[in-house]
């Protein structure tokens, strides 16, 4: 039985093996298995949460690899469609010290921005206890469509419901619908997480706790806001506070937010805990945990291969204490 299901952009990441060059430069690139919600399924299998995965690839070899390589990280793949009528989408990366995003995406169109609603059946979604989304998924349709969908049926059928609202302006054709759109969805959310350098956009202000109190009135219980090296914020309707991160050498930021995401939902899955009954305590050493695994990622390279195992992270806690 399936505790966890992530829907939507499954994608060959090209990242550049040229540190601080801008993609104008065309610097050289190495390519590998990506996609935000795809890399939280792997994460979660790897935290020994049964995972399944929900997208479309091109029928191509690209798209094959994708699917040979959630199923080689023990995600379950049946619902991974082989769409004719489209390529595989692909993401040009440019690797930054600082942590911040340059990608060119290739999706004109890609597959996974063809997932439908009748991909999400609610029989595949029955008997879990998480489902997981973003809003890479939601910049065209009729992903949008089936993204919004799954998170309906989710909460239809009980499921804790997580939302990545990815702000990647290059995938949107109008910002204000953007804006839109990326808020019709947070209702839908019980934990939503965002990286420091979109919140901005996504909240419409700097302040961390003023914009996490106007996520948590749209609905969602916890906020989590990932700051790279400096760890995380996460804010509920009774706590709310920084966690630091941890000092490692980094080799490679691209997938850590994703890592942590992973790590942060195993967590409160394993306290068999609503959202909304964790204490501080609780919510803190949540985070100690989902900075851990963060931290891990960037000490290697790409992002599936590096997203630790619980095993991992534990290790790495126990030399830190």
């Amino acid at each position: 039985m399936l505790e966890a299901i992530a829907a939507g952009d499954l994608l060959v990441d090209f990242i550049s093996l040229d540190v601080d060059v801008p993609l104008s430069a065309m610097p050289r690139f190495t390519g590998a298995a990506g996609g935000a919600t795809a890399n939280v399924a792997v994460g979660l299998q790897r935290q020994g949460i049964r995972a399944g995965f929900i997208g479309r690839v091109g029928d191509d070899p690209f798209g094959r690899h994708l699917r040979d390589t959630l199923a080689e990280a023990g995600v379950e793949t049946s619902r991974v469609v082989f769409d004719a009528g489209a390529r595989t989408t692909l993401a040009f990366i440019a690797t930054r010290t600082d942590g911040r995003k340059d990608i060119a995406f290739y999706r004109h169109p890609g597959a996974e921005m063809l997932l439908r609603p009748e991909d999400i059946p609610a029989d595949y979604l029955r008997g879990a206890r998480l489902f997981h989304f973003g809003s890479i998924t939601l910049s065209k349709s009729p992903a949008r469509e089936a993204a919004l969908h799954g998170a309906r049926l989710a909460r239809e059928l009980g499921l804790l419901v997580s939302y990545d609202p990815n702000w990647r302006p290059t995938l949107w054709d109008d910002h204000e619908e953007a804006g839109r759109v990326l808020w019709e969805a947070m209702p839908l959310a019980d934990i939503v997480h965002c990286a420091e350098e979109e919140w901005e956009f996504v909240t419409g202000t700097a302040d961390l706790a003023a914009g996490a109190a106007k996520i948590l009135a749209a609905g969602p219980k916890l906020v989590v806001v990932t700051c790279g090296a400096e760890g995380c914020w996460y804010g509920t309707a009774s706590a709310q506070g920084r966690v630091p991160g941890f000092a490692v050498e980094t080799v490679d930021t691209v997938g850590a937010g994703d890592a942590f995401v992973a790590a942060l939902l195993a967590q409160v899955l394993r306290s068999g805990k609503s959202t909304d009954a964790l204490s501080d305590a609780e919510l803190r050493e949540i985070m100690v945990y989902a900075n851990a695994a963060g931290a891990l990622t960037v000490t290697r390279p790409g992002v599936i291969p590096s997203l630790p195992t619980a095993a991992e992270v534990g290790a790495f806690l126990e030399t830190r204490r």
